[in-house]
């Protein structure tokens, strides 16, 4: 038997003793636990080649999927294991694709997962932030497709969302969406173990402290992730500021890890010693943090990779040695369930501010009914196959010279308020404004045509929308969520507030809307 067929032997064998006694994952106050009481600490390994124009396209769009290529995960799974990992981050999954061979492999070589639920065209845009009804069934597909697998240990609905005081709205989605995604998961009578849905964040000071607090006030995360790359070459706890990051996390009351971590900056994978490995399994990190994953498996352009993949074959590139030998040498100090007893504190959310403008009011949980009746109802719909441009022509029109008709589909994350059909899909929104316009009109012919865009179509009158639109507006009244507030009470100094309104990759904001359609003057529809 050659040494590469032993080395598998042997990872096999010690694969078959792990899965005999396999234990999901379950969590306690700031603590993972294996399910027999012993605490588990996240040895990760961000496992996925990049996300690329040239890779194949899936249903959900053009990644790669880590989960769903069998030669690939037979390859690599003893690798990672040798190199000391316990659990691997994937960032995107195929819910059409099929999982059970890799999972299966990882499962046999006592491999946990995290999931990034998100995939490119499938995830909540920092620059476009919406939470609809697509995203929310992609988001359920993954979870019902994924969550069959023991080994998986939850998933992360938001990936450096919010990464600059810019864009500190886009939070407000992801929040929404881990709120619904727990709530799925609770309802969800096929899932009978702990499943934990979290965020994983940027190392960005300008807004780490107010992301940090948005996150655990109220229906908060399961989990917090923090990307962190400020340890290079021979540093320290207190130099690469992971004492402060110790300090900021010390009363959460959920776990945290390191999300992404590994020197950036000097000299590529090669002149990467992870002495930041070390430091964080020492008892002056696990106090806080529950381990973190490595970036990454694959060799890539960036040259961060521990094995470089070339025609089927993987070779261990310098970076692995040195990151093996780390991580099979950290022995973090462990406690049993029964010993530990979570302290921790509730968050008050952050108050808004120049550098935090996410209201702790959340955007609403898309309702397929609702969103289904907002069309049926209507006189006036937009065509089939209008394309995501003209759509985007159509509401800067009609938004533009009538914002009161887009005020049910406007969504504001500073005010909190939000319409209530702000949660559909371009479709069911379209048929919601240009029937606004067309009644507006008094019904004019010409009212519903917009270049043949649009038509008339024989609205329904069920009984079930009736009630369905009813209670959803008296809904809105109470919360005040079709306003287009400028309420000064929720003002933010030097913020222009922006009223989006999400068609696909458009997105137009109704303040620059107004703008544009009353300098312009009307545009040719």
């Amino acid at each position: 038997m050659g040494l590469a067929n032993l080395s598998w032997g042997l990872l096999a064998i010690a694969g078959s003793a792990v899965a005999a006694e396999f234990q999901p994952i379950i969590a306690k106050g700031s603590k993972f636990f294996y399910q027999n009481g012993t605490q588990f600490y996240i040895k990760g390994i961000a496992y996925q080649q990049e996300f690329s124009p040239g890779a194949s396209t899936t249903a959900s769009g053009n990644f790669i999927d880590s989960g769903a290529d069998e030669l690939a995960c037979k390859r690599d799974g003893p690798i990672l294991k040798e190199a000391g990992a316990s659990t691997l981050r994937f960032y995107g999954s195929d819910p059409a694709a099929n999982h059970d061979a890799c999972m299966r492999v990882f499962r046999d070589l006592g491999l946990y997962v995290i999931i990034d639920i998100g995939v490119p065209g499938k995830s909540i845009n920092r620059d476009d932030p919406h939470w609809d009804i697509d995203l929310y069934e992609h988001f359920t597909a993954v979870i019902d497709t994924m969550s069959q697998y023991d080994n998986v240990i939850g998933f992360i609905a938001g990936n450096e969302v919010s990464n600059s005081k810019n864009n500190t709205e886009a939070s407000a989605y992801v929040k929404a969406a881990i709120r619904d995604m727990r709530a799925y998961i609770k309802n969800n009578k096929k899932i009978t173990r702990q499943l934990f849905v979290g965020v994983a964040a940027n190392h960005d000071p300008d807004i780490l402290e107010p992301l940090v607090q948005y996150f655990a006030c109220d229906d908060g995360t399961d989990f917090f992730g923090i990307n962190v790359y400020s340890w290079c070459g021979k540093s320290s706890i207190r130099q690469s500021g992971y004492d402060q990051l110790s300090k900021l996390f010390e009363n959460y009351t959920v776990p945290v890890m390191f999300a992404e971590y590994g020197c950036n900056t000097v000299g590529g994978g090669a002149n990467r010693f992870f002495h930041e490995t070390t430091a964080l399994y020492s008892e002056d990190m696990t106090r806080v943090f529950s381990g973190g994953f490595v970036y990454m498996y694959h060799q890539e352009a960036n040259d961060y990779g521990l094995v470089e993949v070339s025609n089927g074959k993987a070779t261990k590139l310098k970076a692995f040695y040195a990151l093996k030998k780390k991580l099979n040498e950290a022995k973090p100090k462990t406690m049993e369930i029964s010993d530990y007893t979570p302290g921790g504190k509730a968050n008050e959310c952050p108050e808004l501010a120049d550098n935090w403008r996410a209201n702790k009011r959340l955007p609403r949980t898309p309702d397929k009914s609702l969103c289904y009746c907002a069309f049926d109802t209507r006189g006036c719909v937009g065509n089939s196959d209008i394309s995501a441009k003209r759509t985007s022509d159509i509401f800067g029109y009609i938004c533009g010279e009538s914002p009161e008709i887009c005020a049910s589909i406007d969504g504001n994350a500073t005010t909190g308020r939000y319409g209530i059909f702000s949660m559909c899909s371009a479709r069911e929104k379209l048929a919601v404004v240009v029937d606004g316009h067309y009644n507006k009109q008094k019904k004019a012919k010409d009212a519903c045509n917009f270049g043949g865009s649009v038509h008339i179509q024989s609205a329904k009158s069920e009984r079930s929308c009736t009630a369905a639109l009813a209670k959803a507006s008296s809904d809105a009244d109470k919360k005040g969520a079709t306003a287009m507030d400028t309420d000064d009470s929720f003002a933010v100094h030097g913020a222009p507030v922006a009223h989006v309104l999400a068609i696909g990759d458009f997105s137009i904001g109704l303040y620059m809307l107004v703008a544009l359609c009353v300098g312009a003057g009307m545009v040719a529809l």
